[in-house]
């Protein structure tokens, strides 16, 4: 089959159209994590916590944090694995890979070497969960090394092994922290296990869906071929996402947001360079520390440096980087988007920062 041949707007249109960013919004939080297949999980919350941010960019203001722990802990439509929020009807597309795990002998070697803890974690979860990890005793009789921030953590590496593994599962959260609890009372009974090899086929179809065009080290065979101008090498295009109309808006993103996270891609496709400088020493960034990238139609335009203070009822911006030159108009639709941020953080101004 000869590749598929786009000019690099329309791979723009693509990506943009397949991540929910055009103007048609979704119609609601699972239908949303559905397509993107997944709401990435992380603690940092300089604006808000970036599941929330990519839930709020793609739903507007008719999102509520709420609405993803009702999902999570109540509804059950939503599981929470491995730092990752997914549908509840794709469980069954990773139960094989969980019953596989883990791969590496190093892990095989501590969990044999813990089996009597591994089984008294199963048994005080049955009798008294869902629990807290502080919960739990620590009762390894072999402790986990590390050089790193996991050396000795021997309860909080249970849990994680336990969970991979598909035997206990995320049950809600109390804060921050997990509540844990035997998978059965968490999943569904009888989800259907889809052998392995079907399951991370229809998983790159998914993966691809999700984010309309990308290479094959991301989604496999999944799709067709494709050569983007001004790009080298094949690209795997979605081809249910070739053509059609396009309506674009202005959005301002999370840093982990799926159109921005693979950096390599979006400085192919949108020549848009960007980093995360959380980790970066401050006299040493370019752009801030949670800097928010800024779309506009099928461009990325620049980044936010914005963070809430939520003592102080603001939203607080040290600085606009302006990758192109901002227009009346596209400064305009930027202003607009951070009230709306700010409302809808329920924050009682946007304040600039001046120098």
């Amino acid at each position: 089959m000869s590749p598929l041949r786009l000019d690099r707007n329309e791979a723009r249109r693509i990506a943009v159209r397949a991540q929910l960013l055009d103007a048609s919004r979704p119609t609601g939080l699972l239908a949303l994590v559905d397509r993107l297949t997944f709401l990435q999980l992380d603690p940092t919350a300089a604006v808000a916590p970036s599941a929330d941010l990519v839930a709020w960019s793609r739903l507007g203001a008719a999102y509520e944090p709420a609405h993803l722990l009702r999902a999570v802990e109540r509804e059950r439509t939503l599981f929470e694995h491995r730092a990752m929020v997914r549908p509840m009807a794709d469980l069954g597309l990773y139960l094989a890979e969980m019953v596989a795990w883990p791969q590496d002998e190093r892990r095989r070697e501590w969990l044999r070497a813990n089996e009597s803890f591994r089984r008294y974690v199963l048994d005080l979860l049955r009798d008294a969960g869902p629990l807290l990890s502080r919960d739990v005793p620590d009762r390894s009789e072999v402790s986990w090394p590390s050089t790193g921030w996991t050396n000795n953590r021997n309860v909080t590496q249970m849990l994680e092994f336990l969970v991979a593994r598909g035997e206990i599962a995320i049950s809600g959260r109390v804060g921050r922290q997990r509540l844990w609890d035997l998978a059965e009372r968490v999943y569904p009974a009888g989800t259907p296990v889809v052998a392995a090899a079907e399951a991370l086929r229809r998983r790159d179809e998914r993966r691809l869906r999700s984010l309309g065009i990308a290479r094959a080290s991301v989604v496999g065979e999944a799709g067709e071929p494709a050569v983007v101008e001004g790009t080298s090498g094949l690209w795997r295009v979605d081809p249910a996402a070739i053509g059609g109309s396009f309506a674009g808006r202005t959005a301002l993103l999370s840093p982990f947001d799926r159109l921005v996270h693979d950096r390599a891609r979006v400085l192919e496709l949108f020549g848009f360079e960007y980093r995360l400088e959380m980790y970066v020493p401050r006299a040493k960034r370019r752009w801030g520390y949670f800097a928010l990238p800024v779309l506009h139609h099928h461009a990325l335009v620049g980044k936010v440096d914005a963070t809430a203070d939520r003592k102080a009822s603001v939203l607080r911006v040290h600085a606009v980087h302006e990758d192109v030159p901002f227009g009346a108009e596209l400064a305009e639709a930027v202003r607009a988007e951070l009230e709306a941020l700010a409302s809808w953080l329920d924050l009682r101004e946007v304040e600039h920062v001046r120098g």
